[in-house]
């Protein structure tokens, strides 16, 4: 297997691979508020820990190389609890096209963006049907929650709280599975305000209401019940749907382009 990093490689080895059919995928995520309990780096460790590793597996099978994770995104509804760093929807919907471009100037023919942060999802599904219209090239788009749901949903029944949720039960065993010390468990409460009509919707439906898009005092759910095995359970099954998506994606792709 080659390395499928592509900040560890040199230019020539990027545009040899380029121009082999070799797809690029994007890790995006984020730097903004998780509560008074979870480190701002929270989206952007939960997206290097699973493209890192599903990436190493689908490379076993499929020609890929993954870009350094974009840690900033679009994080606008964050701003007012500080400890955020963000693109307005605009700046990011330009900031994604101009990461496209580059790639397509670099030789790629097949992109795939890969998301850990909600604020991002409209923004990435646009700029990938945005690039495949301007370009000659293949697209593909997901978020780690919509294409490890199902697993997710048969692992958590309701035990931690919202799946995936903004720093509640599901966030905190992440990153108590990743970098535990990193959690402050002294500001952890013992309670939460629900939001019922947070993604109360069917899926792909939306609901918001001003200063509370992630809930009361800007997260989803409790995380009390939060624990490291339960995270590594999220983890794992992420990084195994993930992989499997990259592969069957990319498989896809080389299919379509065969039977032009």
């Amino acid at each position: 297997m080659k390395n499928y990093l592509m900040h560890l490689c040199t230019r020539e080895e990027i545009t040899e691979r380029a121009g082999q059919g070799c797809a690029a995928v994007v890790p995006l995520a984020a730097t903004e508020q998780h509560g008074p309990h979870l480190p701002v780096y929270t989206d952007s460790l939960i997206c290097e820990h699973i493209i890192h590793r599903a990436g190493e597996q689908a490379a076993l099978e499929v020609p890929i190389l993954i870009t350094p994770v974009l840690p900033i995104g679009c994080s606008q509804h964050h701003l007012s609890f500080g400890g955020t760093i963000s693109f307005s929807s605009t700046t990011y919907l330009r900031v994604l096209k101009d990461i496209g471009e580059s790639l397509v100037l670099d030789g790629f023919s097949k992109i795939i963006f890969v998301n850990a942060h909600g604020g991002n999802d409209p923004i990435m599904t646009q700029t990938v049907n945005d690039l495949a219209v301007a370009h000659p090239i293949w697209t593909a788009s997901a978020s780690y929650w919509s294409v490890a749901g199902e697993a997710l949903r048969a692992i958590n029944a309701g035990e931690v709280g919202m799946v995936p949720g903004h720093a509640g039960g599901f966030e905190t065993s992440a990153i108590l599975a990743v970098r535990p010390e990193l959690v402050r468990a002294d500001r952890i409460g013992d309670e939460h305000i629900s939001r019922e009509w947070i993604n109360s919707g069917p899926p792909g439906a939306f609901i918001g209401r001003h200063g509370e898009l992630t809930g009361y005092d800007g997260y989803t759910d409790s995380p009390r019940q939060a624990s490291a095995e339960r995270g590594r359970l999220y983890l794992d099954a992420i990084i195994t749907s993930l992989s499997n998506w990259l592969v069957h994606t990319v498989q896809a792709m080389n299919k379509g382009e065969q039977s032009r």
